[in-house]
């Protein structure tokens, strides 16, 4: 089985392996400024993608296989096929705003078209029959894949994490690793190497004294949040102690979404009571939504545009005010600039930020415990080739795994070829 990377390797983001140059897993975005895309030559046309889920990530450059000749076939899951073109109607509206063309609408009609729904645990053959591949909750966001693919010919299989959480959250029931089939190969994610997550409910009880704290000292509490499955998550934690939230942008959107498939959340009702009671801004209500202390869950959750910059313009030097960051920034985003350096970019503008900033780990990924248990597992089932992907400490993830169990273990490069017999 021949594995190239194309993105994803030493970075987070542009997530995309190609095997035999036939199947493509996930073929994502980063969301950088420009974003970048992976390094998939013109000469290669896949014929079958499978993704993971809906984050841009993994998904943000698949329409574009659209425009490439030959249209390759795509499975996934039910919600990840309505949340990809979601995200894919905003990329291309943000393309505009900033001057970058990927794909266009008649690519994202030709994606749906040659869609393939697949539930989990459903073993499917592809491409005469040599491979087949399943599908398993990865516990990150609805439909969201852990993918196990094998090749008939040479009795090989593989497993690739895609994004996985393996710990309890309000919104998703979590992955469960002993419902994994053993495989050959393991891809697994390194986003949290070496750190593990703060106990869930210590981390929702300090997020909730900080907004009261806010709330009391006359100020807003700005909260950017990724648009599919954090603000979600965010709104049912503040719907359960009793706070009332504002919301702007994309995240309401995905919630209705979400409302056509509750069997990919684990409380659909509470769910649905939580968006109930909150209150939704568009662009004409947002002074208001400012003119009196409130909260304020909005996108982009790493602040790389969306309606978040122009609450940051309005509260940026106000000390009343915070801004309570829920997720990773990746590096080269605004949300990253504005941890390490106290700034955001908007519009060519600098924009510096002296109310309160602070960060609270909501993480949809599996910490490192976790992380190290999925190898330790994997490897006793009689994994013997690990690869750490879709992190910025993968080298020593793999050195981790050599020198604890007697697998060979990489951390590949954009852009290798490996051969695995």
């Amino acid at each position: 089985m021949k594995l190239k990377f194309l993105g994803g390797c030493n970075e987070i983001g542009r997530s995309a392996i190609l095997v035999d140059d036939k199947i493509l897993i996930d073929y994502g975005l980063r969301p950088s400024d420009p974003p970048e895309i992976p390094l998939l030559s013109s000469s290669i046309a896949p014929r079958t993608v499978i993704l993971s889920h809906a984050h841009l990530d993994h998904s943000g450059m698949v329409p574009s296989l659209m425009n490439r000749g030959r249209r390759p076939e795509v499975f996934m899951t039910p919600v990840t096929r309505d949340l990809t073109q979601l995200m894919a109607r905003d990329t291309i509206k943000v393309g505009k705003e900033q001057g970058f063309v990927f794909f266009g609408e008649e690519d994202i009609r030709q994606l749906d078209e040659h869609t393939h729904l697949v539930a989990y645990g459903a073993r499917r053959p592809l491409n005469g029959a040599d491979y087949e591949f399943e599908l398993h909750n990865a516990g990150h966001i609805p439909g969201s894949s852990a993918v196990y693919l094998r090749k008939e010919s040479e009795d090989i299989s593989l497993f690739y994490t895609g994004d996985i959480k393996m710990g309890p959250s309000r919104l998703m029931e979590c992955a469960y690793p002993n419902a994994f089939p053993r495989a050959d190969i393991l891809l697994i994610e390194s986003t949290y190497y070496d750190r593990d997550h703060r106990d869930r409910k210590e981390l929702e009880r300090a997020f909730i004294d900080s907004i009261t704290e806010t709330l009391n000292a006359g100020g807003n509490a700005i909260v950017p949040c990724f648009a599919i499955g954090r603000t979600q998550e965010i709104v049912m934690i503040l719907h359960s102690y009793g706070l009332t939230p504002y919301i702007d942008g994309m995240g309401l959107s995905v919630f209705k979404l979400f409302k056509n498939h509750p069997s990919f959340v684990k409380d659909a009702e509470a769910l649905n009571n939580a968006f109930a009671d909150a209150q939704f801004v568009n662009t004409r209500r947002r002074k208001r939504a400012l003119a009196e202390p409130s909260i304020i869950v909005t996108t982009a959750g790493m602040l790389n545009g969306g309606p978040v910059l122009y609450y940051l313009k309005q509260i940026h030097d106000d000390p009343r005010s915070k801004v309570l960051l829920t997720g990773y920034q990746i590096e080269g985003t605004n949300g990253r600039r504005l941890l390490d350096e106290g700034h955001v970019e908007t519009e060519g503008e600098l924009v510096r930020v002296t109310a309160r900033v602070e960060q609270y780990d909501f993480s949809a990924h599996a910490g490192d415990t976790e992380l190290k248990k999925l190898i330790s597992r994997f490897c006793r089932n009689g994994t013997e080739v690990v690869f750490t992907v879709h992190g910025e400490h993968t080298n020593e993830f793999a050195a981790w795994a050599r020198e604890n169990y007697n697998c060979e273990a990489i951390s590949p490069q954009n852009g290798e070829e490996f051969i695995i017999e």
